[in-house]
């Protein structure tokens, strides 16, 4: 009846559990954004909404520290919206098996569990234990875009991975690069694999294949993975970095006294 107060009946905590949600998370609320005056499941639902709008000037992310009227607990019925709740990020999730965590170096939530992270100050980032004072440390890497996808890996909810030359990007990325065999870092050049095998194969290619007296010159070269100089002998197969043994090289000079031919 008008004017008479609506009383919610009380529920477990657990009602609804896993229940409800979208394709990024599973929660039992929804999110008001200040910034449009709408309702959305998430705030990764609602940039994808609010990017794909007709007029680039309308084009904007949701800042979830923005968000008001959080709780953990509904007021009106009792149940639990989200297993795990973060007040700092808004953030809400039922499925707790992600192991999430709230790293209060970087000021974001993560997943893996907090006992198998650390938070590097350097980098700004968390990375698995097995990394700590065994990565090569580049400041900031992860607010930076994939080199791959172009993804803002900051806030992307995808599991990322640190090169050995210290870069980041994602893992799906990483794993769909090394299928294509390209064993190199999108940004600096560096390899990022183990490619000693690799290199000795090569090495007995260009031992059994013997150039034409025309072709045997030196060039100098640039060594991606130790930044060293070097003079070699010309191969069409590969130049090798007399430093260290790399084949992931580059010309640098034109051999000397050698004349092209067109």
């Amino acid at each position: 009846m008008a004017g008479d107060s609506v009383i919610s009946p009380q529920r477990s905590k657990d009602f609804g559990k896993l229940d409800h949600g979208c394709d990024h998370y599973k929660r039992r609320c929804k999110i008001l954004a200040p910034c449009c005056n709408k309702i959305f499941p998430c705030r990764h639902f609602h940039n994808e909404t609010s990017n794909s709008l007709s007029n680039p000037k309308d084009h904007h992310d949701l800042v979830r520290q923005d968000v008001k009227q959080v709780a953990q607990v509904c007021s009106h019925c009792g149940v639990n919206m989200g297993e795990y709740f973060c007040d700092i990020c808004k953030f809400y999730d039922d499925d707790i098996t992600k192991g999430q965590f709230h790293c209060n170096d970087r000021g974001i939530c993560r997943v893996g569990g907090r006992d198998k992270f650390f938070h590097c100050e350097k980098c700004g980032s968390c990375y698995m234990v097995d990394l700590r004072d065994n990565h090569f440390c580049v400041e900031n890497s992860m607010k930076s875009y994939c080199p791959i996808c172009f993804e803002y890996l900051f806030d992307s909810v995808k599991s990322t991975r640190i090169m050995k030359c210290g870069h980041t990007m994602h893992m799906e990325c990483f794993s769909q690069m090394a299928k294509q065999n390209q064993y190199r870092c999108p940004i600096c050049c560096k390899a990022v694999l183990d490619m000693s095998a690799f290199w000795e194969d090569l090495d007995m290619d260009i031992d059994a294949t013997r150039m034409p007296a025309e072709y045997q010159f030196e060039v100098s070269i640039l060594c991606n993975d130790c930044n060293s100089t070097s003079t070699v002998q010309f191969h069409v197969l590969g130049l090798k970095c007399r430093k260290c043994n790399s084949y992931n090289t580059r010309r640098v000079t034109e051999p000397a006294n050698h004349c092209h031919t067109y």
